[in-house]
């Protein structure tokens, strides 16, 4: 079976990137698959290089995500796709900035992050009503991101 959405194919780079591989094609629930499939990256991330090097990746991963999640959405009319995961990736991304190589941290993290993506405190209610298009697609997720980033921080201090 081929996918194939309205001016834009699977193979197309901006759908690659901006569907993270395919994850948010899956059913049910893309942000949680797109969330999910963030883990492993950032787990090989921080083992490669600690928060440095995913601080890093996350910072491209929002750069490629802006770029690619524009594309689509001008290739397919869509105003924030569903199967659009990338800002997922960077969002979970930014919360597991906080977490040290274990698999409680890592959940917890995960939790979080979704918690906050679902929910949309200000601003990142704010942040998904009125900033359009690429930018905006991102921009909502780095913010619930910082949201969980900083849950982490404090579990993580008053865990220690």
């Amino acid at each position: 079976m081929s996918y194939r959405r309205a001016g834009i194919t699977a193979f197309h780079p901006a759908t690659i990137v901006s569907t993270w591989f395919g994850a948010g094609l899956l059913p049910k629930g893309p942000g949680t698959w797109g969330s999910a499939a963030a883990l492993p990256f950032a787990w090989a991330l921080m083992a490669a290089g600690g928060p440095e090097l995913l601080l890093v990746a996350t910072l491209i991963c929002f750069a490629l995500g802006w770029w690619a999640s524009a594309v689509y959405v001008r290739r397919t009319l869509a105003e924030d796709p569903s199967e659009v995961v990338i800002d997922e990736v960077a969002g979970q991304w930014m919360v597991l900035l906080a977490a040290p190589l274990d698999p409680l941290s890592y959940g917890i993290g995960f939790v979080l992050f979704r918690i906050f993506d679902i929910w949309k405190p200000w601003p990142v209610g704010w942040a998904d009503r009125k900033i359009g298009g690429g930018l905006g697609i991102m921009a909502d997720d780095i913010l619930a991101g910082v949201y969980g980033l900083g849950l982490l921080i404090l579990f993580n201090h008053f865990r220690s």
